[in-house]
């Protein structure tokens, strides 16, 4: 365990990773649901989901883009989810994949699927 983790600390990272995995499919499957409009009934009575007015059809672009800029977040956090969950198996959580040191764990704490320590990340950053 070259990265300073405890067995009992591994396994409570796992365990929030794993709950984080789950809310985040969740998640993904509601905006989804919504963005793609399966729900046909909506809460205008209206069956074919066309909005009678173009106000209102602005407002529903904008909602749906809204949506999906969402779930495109949600779905790079998922990936970064699964990938910690990756180096976890592997033996590398907790340590950076640029540099190879630790990562501090009030930053793991912060954001347990963080891919850099902090020194790294702020280059990445910047620039």
């Amino acid at each position: 365990m070259a990265s300073g983790l405890k067995h009992d600390e591994l396994v409570s990272y796992r365990q929030v990773l794993q709950t984080l995995r789950s809310r985040l499919r969740g998640d993904l499957d509601q905006m989804t649901d919504e963005a793609l409009r399966r729900d046909m009934t909506g809460g205008t009575g209206n069956l074919s989901n066309v909005p009678l007015h173009l106000a209102d059809l602005g407002t529903d672009n904008y909602d749906q883009e809204f949506t999906l800029g969402l779930i495109e977040n949600e779905q790079g956090t998922l990936e970064l989810v699964n990938q910690a969950l990756d180096r976890m198996e592997q033996g590398r959580f907790g340590q950076c994949v640029e540099c190879g040191e630790p990562i501090s764990k009030p930053r793991l704490q912060a954001i347990p699927y963080a891919r850099h320590c902090i020194r790294c990340a702020r280059k990445l950053e910047g620039g």
